[in-house]
This record gives structure tokens, C-alpha cells and sequence, in this order.
């Protein structure tokens, strides 16, 4: 995500290293770098310009500074300004109205489908609710199937009706039925086309009468570049939409939407999609987004991502387990399955400060625990709780069957024993003095 403009912006930052202080010239060479740098990454020039003279103004009338370094105060001015860009704070949805109703906007093909179902997890998951999906676009009996197989998938209800082709009625249903069933958000997944016309336009605006929903969301293709805002600007014409939704966040995207939808329709990003699975769906903090685009890391969200996927209960039974040495094969498998819900590795790693500039080049693959998973799936189960069972004979079984080498197996077993080493020194004195060392540390 926004690799090759963070690699633009430090690029362009080096202009100030080594200089004792702020001056016009080397103000001026800085922003005319980071101005190549948006435009590379798909902002209009008007924006750009805007941006940077903007960047340009706040660094020289901070010059004072003398206890901050120039290239310090570069990057402070600019996180400023970016997070400003993108809005400033996270906004939230409204879920008033029983039910709450939320209205899903946008082409086709930017995952409207897939975020409605996303956005359904989020609401049972993290708020409580208890939605229902309806399945309005008519044209497409594959979006029904999908959002029914979607549904399933997160044991959401999902409102349909084959012989039911007016979407407008279909929605009202939706609504009147959810109230029956007592669920209290009803989300309607609308039809897109691959371009805007008039009849989608009409359409979805004819909805929009006939439900009245509390929140209307416009999905977009992060993807897309300045095409995304060109597009989001022409449905705030019809709609006057309350936030956009930014999808495939993860794919090979160069900014410029995110950077910029919000100053073009002055309308808040409130989501950001990511990969295929159903809890790929953050909450869009412009902070953290600035962070990330300038090479800090989002260290706050990966704690987020991390604390959505722990069971309290769970881990008091593998702290017992860990501490009387009995951290088996099938804890780690349960373990590999939590991170791997936490998304793409590679982004995750990406969140931690220094990490995205010190992965550049690094190719982790969406599957970097395959390996490791078929090798323990190729265990028994005797030989999962108790790996010095595993003798010559055993590895080279289980190397066939996960289609591995006996090194790799060889080197899996070693890594976790030195792994169950260490989580037992750390339940043991070991971790007991490191805590009293903690708690006498000044200022605690």
C-alpha cells in the first residue's frame, strides 16, 4: 500500500539531510520533489499544487525551530498536512432507526458485493448488531449467489426474492422483513455498471427516496486513481452520499484517490477494504494513514488487528500450557490460524515502524505458513502434542506426506523446540525477574 510514494516522499526528504537549517531554496527543491511524487501517484496537479504550496508555507513559517531538525520538521509539516488532506479523524457510521438502513453504492466491479458483507461482520463482530443483508441487484443473479454464499459465511440473513426483479419494492421488503425477524440493521447491496448512466443513476436515486436510509455509502476502487474520484464526484451529484468506501487497498494502488476523494466531494473515507476475506475491513484513520505513507509504520492498528483475534479465554489455557511446558504442535497451528486472520503478512509487517522500508524488497507470499501448516497437518495426532516422538522415521512419513524435504522438517521441529524454550522462560523465573525489573524501572 502507497509503496512507490513513500519510496518518493523519503526520496524527496534527502534534499534537507545534512542542512543546519530551513531556507526557501531548500524548501522550494524539497516540495517540488514531493509534488512529482503526487502526481505520480494519480493527484490531480490542482491538488498537488495546492498541497505543496501549502506544505511550503507551514515549513518556512516554522524556521524558528531550532531545537528540530529541518528534514524533523519537514516530515511533522507534512504528516499535518496529509492527515488534513484526508480528512483529520476517522468518522463514524450512523446506525439510528430501527432498523438502522444502509445503502451500498457504486460500479461494478469495485466489491460492493464483498464490502456489504464485510461491513455485516464488522457490525455483528465489533458493534453488536444484528444485521441483514439484501440482495437488490437485480441484474446479476451471480452477486445474489455470492452474497448468499458470503452470508452464510458470517451467519448473516441475507433477504432475497428470485421472482422479485423491481429493486425498489425488493428493498422495502428487506427493510419491513428485517423488522419482523427483530434485526436491527438492514444493509442493501444495490446493482452497478461498468460505467455511469443514466438509468443506474436514476435507479439507485429512486431507491434512495423509497428507503430513506439513515447512512448511503459510496464503494470506490482504490485501485482506479483520479477515475475513483471522478466517479464518486458524479454520484454526490445524485446521491449526496454520507461517506466512501475505498476497496482493494492492498492491490497495486499509488494513492491518489485516498489522497484526494475526500478534498474533491468533501466527503469522509469511513472504510478501507482489503483481500477477499470477510474481515478485511478497517475503520479509515487519516493519522494513521499519513503514518503509514511517510514510513512510520501503524503500529496502533496492528495492536487493533491483533486484539480482534484474541480470545481471553484461550489464552489463559495456552499461558497454563506454556508455562508447565506443554505448548504442542496443534497450539501453534491455532496460532499461525489467528495471524493469519489478521490479514495480508506482508502488510502486517508493513505496520510495524521500519519494517515497510526494510521489506521493499522482500517477496513474502499471502501462503508464507503453507509449508509449515502441511507439515503439521502430516502428524499424527500422538505426534502433535508430543514432538519427541518424531524420530528419523517419522520425519521422513512426514515429509512425504506434506510434500516437503527432511531438512524442512528437520528445521521445523528445531524452531519449535527453541520456541517453546524461550515462551517457557518467560512464564518461568526468567519472565518473573524481567516483570520486578519492569515494575522498579523509573517512572513506574
Amino acid at each position: 500500500m502507497f509503496d512507490s510514494l513513500t519510496d518518493r516522499i523519503e526520496n524527496a526528504f534527502k534534499v534537507m539531510k545534512g542542512q543546519g537549517h530551513i531556507t526557501e531554496i531548500n524548501v522550494a527543491e524539497t516540495v517540488k520533489e514531493i509534488r512529482k511524487a503526487l502526481l505520480d501517484a494519480d493527484v490531480s496537479y490542482k491538488i498537488a499544487k495546492e498541497f505543496t504550496n501549502e506544505v511550503k508555507e507551514k515549513a518556512l513559517g516554522q524556521g524558528v525551530l531550532n531545537a528540530v531538525s529541518p528534514g524533523q520538521l519537514m516530515v511533522k509539516v507534512m504528516h499535518d498536512e496529509l492527515a488534513q488532506l484526508m480528512g483529520e479523524d476517522s468518522v463514524d457510521i450512523s446506525l439510528e432507526g430501527s432498523p438502522a438502513v444502509i445503502l451500498v453504492a457504486g460500479l461494478q466491479g469495485t466489491g460492493k458485493t464483498t464490502f456489504s458483507a464485510k461491513l455485516a461482520n464488522y457490525l455483528k463482530k465489533k458493534r453488536n448488531k444484528k444485521p441483514l443483508l439484501a440482495a437488490c441487484d437485480v441484474y446479476r443473479p451471480a452477486a445474489i449467489d455470492q452474497l448468499k454464499v458470503l452470508g452464510e459465511q458470517i451467519d448473516v440473513p441475507v433477504y432475497t426474492e428470485d421472482e422479485n426483479k423491481n429493486p425498489v419494492k425488493l428493498a422495502k421488503q428487506a427493510i419491513s422483513e428485517a423488522k419482523n425477524m427483530g434485526q436491527d440493521v438492514v444493509i442493501i447491496d444495490t446493482a452497478g455498471r461498468l460505467a455511469i448512466d443514466q438509468e443506474m443513476m436514476d435507479e439507485i436515486q429512486n431507491i434512495h427516496k423509497s428507503v430513506k436510509p439513515h447512512e448511503t455509502l459510496f464503494v470506490v476502487d482504490a485501485m482506479t486513481g483520479q477515475d475513483a474520484v471522478n466517479t464518486a464526484k458524479a454520484f454526490n451529484d445524485v446521491l449526496d452520499y454520507d461517506g466512501v468506501v475505498l476497496t482493494k487497498m492492498d492491490g497495486d494502488t499509488r494513492g491518489g484517490a485516498a489522497l484526494t476523494i475526500r478534498k474533491v466531494v468533501d466527503k469522509p473515507i469511513k472504510f478501507v477494504g482489503t483481500g477477499e476475506t470477510v474481515e478485511g475491513l478497517d475503520v479509515f484513520h487519516p493519522k494513521r494513514m499519513a503514518d503509514r505513507i511517510l514510513g512510520m509504520g501503524d503500529i496502533v492498528s496492528l495492536v487493533e488487528k491483533a486484539q480482534d483475534q484474541f480470545d481471553q479465554e484461550q489464552a489463559k489455557k495456552l499461558q497454563s500450557k506454556i508455562s508447565k511446558n506443554q505448548f504442542d504442535f496443534d497450539d501453534f497451528l491455532s496460532q499461525i490460524k489467528q495471524i493469519k486472520k489478521m490479514g495480508n503478512v506482508k502488510d502486517l509487517m508493513g505496520m510495524i515502524p521500519g519494517m515497510g522500508k526494510a521489506l521493499k524488497n522482500v517477496d513474502i507470499d499471502d501462503d508464507a505458513f503453507k509449508g509449515i501448516e502441511a507439515i503439521i497437518f502430516s502428524m499424527t495426532n500422538e505426534e502433535r502434542k508430543n514432538p519427541k516422538l518424531i524420530d528419523g522415521s517419522r520425519r521422513k512419513r512426514i515429509a512425504r506426506g506434506s510434500g516437503t524435504s527432511i531438512q524442512e522438517v528437520n528445521r521445523l521441529i528445531k524452531q519449535f523446540g527453541e520456541t517453546r524454550k524461550m515462551m517457557k522462560s518467560m512464564t518461568g523465573a526468567d519472565g518473573k525477574k524481567a516483570k520486578r525489573m519492569m515494575r522498579n524501572m523509573p517512572g513506574r
